[in-house]
């Protein structure tokens, strides 16, 4: 058989023959065509930066794919791969401490407040654990100086990653995905013709991790994870383990001590497993090499083509759930990084679509149920310290990540954020204990994979022990649009023992005598007082009055706790109210200290106006006042912030009927300077919840629903159709969307108004349907839908 010069040369570093060939990616020649899906990410050249790599997912693991010619990386996650290991961080000298800090504040020495809280009450390590990369997986192929008709996709509808090239007349094909039925991540390489395919697998890490291979087709890595911590070190305690089998058709397999190699087959397989010894945030005892073989060997037994239709089967379970479609234009055409630096021109609506799915994907990509919940930046990151640790940022970030889950039809996905807050309950039980002496249980601002629940950071940012009260809007929602009382039996005592710290830790204002936190923060922002540390700003009470009113909703639709009920009603009647500052504006803090010198008002976080949005306590129809001054607010703080931020102001104006403006602020979302060429959100830096209150936001413009008053465990809720639909979406439609009450939406319009629309109920009972100022009741039975035209009739 003969070989070309190139291939000869190619075989003889595959021998450990020392031969020298070019590096440099080839010269892309001729134009790809764009891909047939219309919900695809899809480009003409390689990546070269990290944003520009096009991410797969299972939810557990995940690969970054550049889609280089003659080298190939795939930089891989494993979701439980963090430094540290089980550690206690709170702070011994806490309790004692809180009494005088307390005392401080009433009395308006913030700043004497804050050294305080310095130095006696933050966290012992300051910082919290880093999300940490798996390294790289690469491919290396025979030196190659020009090809043609380069692309590379990503198809959302099958989540499978493709890389398509031309050589010499060859056509090469390599295809990626990351299964969630069998727990690989699967690399397919195919040509067109006998015997092309020949390429070098290696591993490179910045882990404490061997490289070597087995079995004559393996690659294998073991490692420890890394240490971390501010403060006292806290050591790796994870094992982990990496393998990659390489299975060709034809051809030769060879190895050396670190790679794997194949010559002259026709096509090729890699299986790669990853898993770690972390089995809870309290037990690092797990065998991942038992788990990373039982994962190839599953994965071995079957065909490609069975691996690959099952993974799509699984997926499109969950992706195919929703459609939209607001239309198509020849921008469409266009490879998605042009389309992103051409969408403010207004002529590319198909690619909110786009947007719209991809966040979709993603969060299917990096929260299925037995995985971790996605964190910072989802599942990807290359790096052992990225930014802010890449943890879970429970002051906004996180909660956002979900905001999509429930609206979008993705309620499973919910499922890992149920189950950390669940964790959270139990070692926030004890930081409620030793830092505060109060039962129930607490988080602050972030926790890690060891679910560590004390303030970090510092007190500007660390001091605000609100976090698990909002994680539990998240399980009172996945009730809302799934009612189960099954489910909402077995959440109610975490939602119980996070009222409970709060009825032993209020405190009573000294001026007004309402009931207020102390201490805290509005996140992550200063106030004229040279701090941010203060007492009841306005975004603790609201958390308080969602917390307090959902536990007493859930109490009451399951017949318990009928003393606890009036405790917590009574509590909740004296925190202190929302109140309107000099200027019209829905204050920040209990003070009028919005404008005053010192502040800053175009501040990314908008923490006050959490009333509006994710909550109800502010709406245009029931609390008009508040709602013109959360308008005030919301304009003053401006349209334009950082990305996650920027995704909160299109959610808070949706709230307020205004789809053009909100549509102004998609508009910025969807620019470079807040997306980049993979679509993942640009804090800057990256920062997937962007992605995913951007997804909220659309769904946001087409549909919301709310919870309406009613007495005792009685429900009722409000389904609005069409609320902010801005006007560059004069048509479309869209199926799938879910509403309060478990109720699927379909809605169809043209020319900016209702066609019609369906409303498939889960549940018998009534429901409230409003399209503009029309507000029609409904009493609706389980499994029949209910057809309405524009004007409400059936």
């Amino acid at each position: 058989m003969k070989l070309q010069i190139r291939h000869l040369l190619f075989f003889l570093i595959l021998l450990g023959c020392s031969v020298t060939l070019l590096a440099a990616e080839p010269q892309l020649a001729g134009q790809a065509s764009p891909p047939s899906e219309f919900l695809s990410l899809w480009y003409r050249q390689p990546a070269t930066r990290w944003t520009e790599a096009l991410p797969v997912g299972n939810g557990r693991i995940g690969a970054m794919i550049f889609g280089g010619i003659n080298r190939e990386r795939l930089q891989l996650n494993e979701d439980t791969l963090w430094a540290g290991g089980p550690y206690d961080p709170v702070n011994p000298e806490a309790k004692a401490a809180l009494p005088e800090v307390r005392q401080l504040i009433f009395e308006g020495k913030y700043r004497e407040a804050s050294r305080l809280i310095s130095a006696k009450v933050m966290s012992k390590p300051l910082a919290q654990m880093p999300y940490e990369t798996a390294g790289d997986l690469t491919l290396t192929f025979p030196d190659s100086t020009s090809v043609e008709n380069y692309r590379r996709d990503l198809n959302l509808d099958t989540a499978v990653s493709t890389v398509e090239y031309v050589e010499n007349g060859t056509r090469f094909t390599r295809q990626v995905f990351a299964s969630p039925v069998d727990q690989a991540i699967v690399v397919r390489l195919t040509a067109d013709k006998k015997e092309a395919i020949n390429f070098s697998v290696g591993y490179e890490t910045p882990q404490k991790a061997s490289i070597e291979t087995e079995s004559g087709n393996t690659l294998l890595v073991r490692g420890v994870n890394g240490s971390s911590g501010r403060g006292p070190t806290i050591q790796g305690a994870l094992k982990f383990q990496i393998r990659a089998r390489v299975l060709a058709d034809g051809g030769m397999v060879n190895t050396t001590s670190n790679s794997v190699s194949v010559a002259n087959a026709d096509s090729a397989t890699i299986l790669i497993a990853l898993a770690t010894s972390y089995k809870s945030y309290d037990d690092v005892s797990g065998d991942p090499e038992a788990i990373v073989k039982r994962q190839i060997a599953a994965s071995e037994r079957k065909t490609f083509d069975q691996l690959l239709a099952e993974h799509i089967q699984e997926h499109q379970r969950l992706f195919r759930r929703v459609s939209l479609d607001l239309g198509h234009t020849d921008a469409m055409k266009q490879p998605t990084d042009e389309r992103i630096k051409n969408f403010h021109n207004g002529d590319d609506a198909q690619l909110a679509t786009l947007y719209f799915q991809f966040g979709r994907y993603l969060l299917i990509s990096s929260s299925r149920p037995g995985s971790q919940p996605a964190n910072l930046q989802g599942i990807w990151n290359a790096s052992m310290n990225p930014p802010w640790q890449s943890k879970y940022t429970i002051n906004i970030n996180t909660e956002m990540n979900y905001w999509p889950a429930e609206p979008c039809n993705l309620s499973e996905c919910v499922e890992p954020l149920i189950a950390m807050v669940k964790d959270l309950s139990k070692t926030g039980a004890r930081t409620a204990k030793e830092m505060y002496g109060a039962s129930g249980w607490v988080v602050h601002h972030n926790t890690d994979l060891w679910r560590a629940t004390g303030p970090i950071d510092g007190p500007e940012w660390g001091m605000w022990p609100m976090g698990g009260a909002w994680l539990c809007d998240h399980l009172w929602d996945r009730y809302e649009y799934n009612p189960d009382k099954a489910y909402l039996k077995e959440v109610y005592p975490v939602m119980r023992g996070a009222v409970q710290f709060f009825l032993d830790t209020l405190v009573e204002d000294p001026t007004n005598h309402w009931l207020v936190t102390n201490p805290s923060l509005s996140p992550e922002n200063g106030h004229p007082g040279g701090s941010s540390v203060c007492a009841g700003p306005t975004m603790d009470l609201e958390i308080l009055r969602d917390l307090f009113g959902n536990t007493i909703k859930a109490a009451e639709i399951l017949g318990v706790d009928a003393d606890f009920q009036k405790q917590v009603a009574a509590t909740r009647a004296r925190l202190a109210p929302l109140q309107i500052g000099s200027e019209g504006q829905l204050q920040e803090w209990l003070q009028d200290w919005d404008y005053q010198r010192g502040v800053d008002v175009h501040h990314r976080h908008v923490s006050h106006l959490y009333g509006l949005y994710p909550s109800w306590q502010i709406n245009v129809f029931d609390t008009p006042k508040l709602a013109a001054a959360a308008r005030i607010s919301l304009e003053r703080r401006g349209d334009q912030s950082t990305g996650w931020a920027t995704a909160w102001r299109l959610n808070l104006w949706n709230r307020l009927h205004d789809g053009d403006h909100a549509y102004r602020i998609l508009n910025f979302l969807l620019s470079p300077g807040r997306t980049y060429p993979d679509m993942f959100d640009a804090h800057p830096p990256f920062q997937i919840d962007g992605n995913f209150g951007g997804t909220s936001g659309i769904a946001g413009m087409l549909m919301q629903s709310r919870p309406l008053e009613t007495e005792g465990a009685a429900q009722r809720f409000e389904i609005e159709l069409l609320p902010a639909l801005p006007s560059a979406w004069p048509d479309g439609h869209v199926t799938g969307l879910r509403a309060r009450g478990g109720y699927g939406v379909d809605i169809d319009w043209k020319g900016g108004k209702l066609v019609d629309a369906e409303i498939r109920p889960t549940t018998s009972g009534k429901v409230t349907i409003r399209l503009g100022d029309q507000v029609a009741d409904f009493d609706v039975t389980q499994g029949k839908p209910l057809r309405l035209n524009s004007h409400l009739e059936q």
